[in-house]
C-alpha cells in the first residue's frame, strides 16, 4: 500500500480555467470539418472542372462528326450533293458566279441536314493532302464571316483529299474571334483537277459548352457554400456534444480531486470517452481505497504510538514519587525500557514499510545457501525460545539449497515469519529450479475471512491490538525480490511459504 502525499488545496486546484475559444476542441473540430470540406471542393473545382470543359467540347465535336457520317449513310440525296460538289469545276483564281451559286446551294442543303454551318473551299493540294495554304472559298454557306479565317485555316491545313464520310472525316477545335469552333472536314478532288483539294467544313460554335461549364462552376460554388455551411454547423454540433461530455468528466474529476468520492463518471458509451470514463471510475475506486487506507493507517499508527507514550508518561510520574521503594522503582524502569523498545520497534517498522513502498530499498542478489541462512536466523531466536520453554525445529536437506537473492533481506523476512509462527522452519528446491523457505505453526490457524488481509498494515487476525506491520513488511520485501509469499491455514496448521524464482546462477 502506497499512501498519497497530502498537499493543501488551493482555489486553482479545485477549478480549472477553460482554454480560450480559439484553442478549444469545439473550435478545432469545427474548423477541421470546414477545412476538409473546403479542400474537397477545391480539388473538385481545380481537378474536375477543367477536364469537364475540354471533355464537353470534344464530345460536341464528336457528336457533329457522327451526325455528318450518319447523314451521309441515312439521308436520301446527300451522296448526290457530294457528287455535285465534286463535279463543280475547280476554282483557278476567282471562281465564277455560277459555280459559287451552285456551291452555296449545295452547302445550304448540307447545313440543313446537319444543323451546322457549312463552307466549301478549294485548296491547292494533291490527292493525298494539302500542298500549300492557298485557298479559294466557293461558298461560305451560313458561316459567320468573322469565323471564316479560322475555318479556312483548318480546311487548308488539316483536311486531306481522302477524308470522305462515313469513316474518314477529320474533326478539330479551332479558335474563333472570342469563342471556339468545333469543325469537321470532308475532302475530295474536284472533277478534272489533280492539284486541288475541295473541302467541305461543318462547324458549330462551342459557346454553349462554355455556358454549360459556367453553369456547372456556379453550381459547384453554390454546393461548396452550402457544404461548407453544413460542415461548419455539423462540426460545431459534434464538437459541442463531445466537449459537453469532456466537461462533465472534468467536473467529476474535480469533485473527486476535492475528496468527494460519491461523484460518478457517468458515460456509458463505447467510444474512447466512454473508455476514459471507465478508467477514471477505476482510478476513483483506487483513490477511495487509498484514502480509506490512509485514514486507517493514521488512526492505527496514532493509537499504536499513543499507547506506549501514555504508558511512559504514567511510569515516569510514578518513578518520580519519592516514597516509592527501590524494588518497585526497578520494575517501573523495566516497564519504561519495554515501552521504549516497543516505540523503537514500531518506528523502525514504519520506516521500513515506507522505504519499501517508495522503492527506496536496493536489493543485491548474490549466491546464497538458504540452509545456512535458516540456521543462522533461527539461532538468533534460541535464547528467547529457551526462556519461554518453546522449541523450533529445522527441516533442511543434506545438500545445500542454493539461491541467488539478497541474503540480508531474506533473513529479515524470515525473522518476521518466525516472530509470527514458531514451530518448523524448512528449505527445499523444486524440480523447476525454484527455492522455497517455509515456516509452519500448529496453532489455532487463521480464519478464512482473514486470509486475504493478513498482509495489510496494522491488521491482526485475532482482533488483538498490535502494530501488525511485520507481515506487511514481509509481503513488500517479497514483491521487491520478485518472489511470492503465500499463506495456507487450517485449524492446527498454518504455513507461510516464500518462493524465490529460479535464476541462471542457481543452476551453477
Amino acid at each position: 500500500m502506497r499512501l498519497p502525499r497530502s498537499q493543501p488545496r488551493t482555489a486553482s486546484d479545485r477549478s480549472t480555467t477553460r482554454p480560450p475559444l480559439s484553442r478549444s476542441i469545439r473550435t478545432r473540430l469545427a474548423l477541421t470539418f470546414f477545412l476538409v470540406t473546403a479542400l474537397c471542393v477545391g480539388v473538385i473545382y481545380v481537378v474536375v472542372a477543367p477536364p469537364l470543359t475540354s471533355g464537353l467540347q470534344n464530345q460536341e465535336v464528336q457528336d457533329l462528326q457522327r451526325l455528318v457520317d450518319n447523314t451521309f449513310r441515312t439521308r436520301p440525296g446527300i451522296d448526290k450533293v457530294y457528287r455535285e460538289l465534286r463535279n463543280l469545276p475547280a476554282a483557278s483564281g476567282k471562281p465564277t458566279s455560277d459555280t459559287q451559286r451552285r456551291a452555296h446551294d449545295l452547302a445550304t442543303r448540307l447545313a440543313e441536314a446537319t444543323v451546322s454551318d457549312v463552307s466549301v473551299t478549294d485548296v491547292l493540294g494533291s490527292a493525298t493532302g494539302v500542298l500549300a495554304a492557298n485557298y479559294s472559298p466557293l461558298a461560305l454557306g451560313s458561316v459567320d464571316p468573322a469565323d471564316n479565317q479560322a475555318i479556312q485555316g483548318f480546311a487548308s491545313s488539316q483536311v486531306p483529299a481522302d477524308a470522305l464520310p462515313p469513316n474518314d472525316t477529320v474533326r478539330g477545335i479551332v479558335p474563333g474571334p472570342g469563342h471556339l469552333l468545333g469543325v469537321v472536314g470532308v475532302g475530295f478532288s474536284p472533277r478534272g483537277s489533280q492539284t486541288t483539294v475541295r473541302t467541305v467544313v461543318f462547324s458549330v460554335t462551342l459557346s454553349n459548352v462554355a455556358g454549360a461549364v459556367a453553369l456547372v462552376h456556379s453550381r459547384i460554388l453554390l454546393a461548396a457554400a452550402l457544404g461548407l455551411l453544413v460542415a461548419l454547423i455539423t462540426g460545431a454540433l459534434v464538437a459541442r456534444a463531445l466537449t459537453v461530455r469532456v466537461f462533465r468528466l472534468e467536473s467529476t474529476a474535480q469533485r473527486v480531486a476535492a475528496g468527494d468520492f460519491d461523484a460518478h463518471f457517468s458515460d456509458s458509451s463505447g467510444d474512447e470517452l466512454g473508455q476514459l470514463a471507465r478508467s477514471l471510475a477505476h482510478m476513483q475506486s483506487q483513490l477511495e481505497g487509498l484514502e480509506t487506507a490512509r485514514r486507517r493507517f493514521i488512526a492505527t499508527a496514532s493509537h499504536e504510538l499513543r499507547t506506549p507514550i501514555f504508558s511512559l508518561g504514567g511510569f515516569l510520574e510514578l518513578i518520580q514519587d519519592e516514597a516509592l521503594d527501590e524494588e518497585t522503582r526497578r520494575q517501573f524502569v523495566g516497564q519504561v525500557r519495554e515501552q521504549v523498545e516497543r516505540l523503537g520497534k514500531l518506528a523502525t517498522q514504519l520506516l521500513d514499510l515506507t522505504r519499501l513502498e517508495s522503492g527506496a530499498v536496493e536489493l543485491t542478489a548474490t549466491p546464497t545457501d538458504l540452509g545456512v541462512l535458516a540456521r543462522a536466523v533461527t539461532g538468533e531466536f534460541a535464547p528467547a525460545l529457551a526462556r519461554h520453554g518453546s522449541h523450533l525445529r529445522l527441516q533442511l536437506p543434506a545438500e545445500p539449497v542454493r539461491a541467488t537473492c539478497d541474503g540480508e533481506r531474506v533473513a529479515q523476512l524470515l525473522r518476521i515469519l518466525i516472530d509470527n509462527t514458531i514451530i518448523v522452519v524448512s528449505a527445499a528446491r523444486s524440480e523447476d529450479g525454484a527455492t522455497a523457505l517455509s515456516v509452519n505453526d500448529t496453532g489455532p490457524g487463521i480464519p478464512e475471512e482473514s486470509i486475504g488481509r493478513v498482509f495489510e498494515p496494522f491488521y491482526s487476525a485475532d482482533g488483538a491490538r498490535g502494530a501488525g506491520l511485520g507481515l506487511a513488511i514481509a509481503h513488500e520485501l517479497a514483491l521487491h525480490m520478485d518472489a511470492q509469499l503465500d499463506i495456507s491455514s487450517t485449524p492446527g496448521n498454518t504455513t507461510f511459504t516464500l518462493t524465490l524464482p529460479p535464476r541462471e546462477a542457481d543452476a551453477a
